[in-house]
């Protein structure tokens, strides 16, 4: 079987043609998924819709849809793409979704999917379950380690009469994160800051800080599947154990939290040795529907 795109292109016609055609190749090359779907199928309809500008969530009604010569072809270097350089779909595509909301991506950030952005729409959202209670009364927010800018301009979205300050050390990050902001028209609330952390920051504080930081551990960054090590090492990787920055995190957050505020953070799998380290610490983990206690949550007043 051939696999040259443009030979692909003349012999496939339908958007079902090249669904069937993605989920056969990306079986046979064996592709690790993670970046937004989890399985050969998901994955090629991802790529299909995206790359037709389709709507993401309406695969039936294309089905059967004829596609132009440039659509084919388009469709079939996309799926050669995805095989050939193992790179992750939403940087073919230059785009990622959370809760269904698209974001511009491309390889200076890695690709979004935090679970914070889940507990913004659901815990964060009923004032009843939020640990900062009523959305309309939270005034400052940070994102540290912003990357794309997603969990930024979700904040903002989540939290209508907050500013929101939004960090990170990459300048290719700040660009695309710069991007989304204009996108969705938060200049006026998002203020980007380049910088290590609470650096840019000195004496500002918030009623909530969110970060995604860094939790890679060495063994696991020695071991990255192709998919996961086209992403910048610098945004997953903090040093053996994992929780390099987030031990930073810890130590300087209590100096940037206003009373009755608290910080969100994700770290994927070190529970375990975050609360053999910081026993005194009040840790309240966080379930989300494809996570558990991966977010952590600590009030102020435990940090201060």
């Amino acid at each position: 079987m051939t696999h040259d795109p443009a030979e692909v292109a003349a012999e496939l016609a339908t958007v079902r043609d090249f669904l069937r055609h993605a989920v056969s190749r990306f079986n046979a090359a064996g592709l690790v998924y993670g970046h937004g779907t989890g399985n050969a199928f998901d994955e090629a309809a991802f790529i299909v819709l995206e790359g037709l500008r389709l709507p993401i969530d309406q695969l039936e009604p294309y089905l059967d849809a004829r596609l132009l010569p440039a659509e084919r072809l388009h469709l079939a270097g996309l799926i050669h793409a995805r095989v050939a350089t193992r790179k992750p779909a939403s940087y073919l595509v230059q785009r990622a979704y959370i809760r269904g909301i698209p974001f511009y991506v491309d390889e200076r950030v890695i690709v979004p999917r935090s679970y914070i952005g889940e507990l913004l729409f659901t815990d964060f959202a009923d004032p009843e379950t939020s640990p900062v209670g009523d959305a309309d009364e939270v005034g400052a927010v940070l994102d540290l380690c912003t990357g794309s800018g997603c969990l930024a301009v979700l904040a903002a979205l989540s939290f209508p009469n907050a500013e929101v300050d939004a960090v990170d050390l990459s300048p290719g990050a700040l660009e695309v994160a710069r991007r989304n902001v204009a996108e969705f028209e938060m200049d006026d609330r998002i203020t980007l800051h380049g910088g290590d952390l609470f650096g840019p920051l000195v004496g500002r504080r918030y009623d909530l800080i969110l970060t995604n930081p860094p939790y890679v551990d060495a063994e696991a960054m020695a071991a990255l599947p192709p998919e996961y090590a086209a992403e910048p090492a610098m945004a997953l990787g903090s040093g053996e154990d994992g929780l390099d920055i987030v031990r930073r995190i810890l130590a300087e957050a209590g100096a940037h939290l206003n009373p009755g505020g608290g910080l969100l953070c994700e770290i994927g799998t070190g529970r375990e040795l975050l609360e053999a380290e910081y026993p005194d610490l009040p840790f309240l983990w966080i379930d989300t529907e494809e996570s558990e206690a991966e977010v952590f949550w600590l009030p102020a007043d435990a940090l201060g």
